[in-house]
């Protein structure tokens, strides 16, 4: 069995109002220095496979297929042997 470790972020070129509002209201805080905050998603999908290749391959196709929208999101993921 394989965990997969799913972070789903906007892509560069999209914009982000809700980490632009955080990245304000960090700033507000004190925190000054803080610079580019982008939201995003993080997903733990299970796995039972059979080898590492045949689940990388279903977590490509179901990140593909359904988890992010690949217009406007990047994803990367790891995968963990449980």
């Amino acid at each position: 069995m394989w965990k997969a470790e799913i972070k789903v972020l906007l892509k560069q070129s999209v914009l982000d109002p809700q980490g632009q509002a955080v990245e304000k209201a960090l700033g507000s805080l004190g925190y000054g220095n803080v610079e580019d905050v982008r939201i995003g998603k993080y997903l733990e999908v299970t796995v039972a496979g059979a080898d590492r290749a045949a689940a990388e391959a279903q977590v490509h196709e179901m990140c593909e297929r359904l988890l992010t929208n690949t217009v406007i999101e990047d994803y990367t993921f790891e995968l963990v042997e449980v």
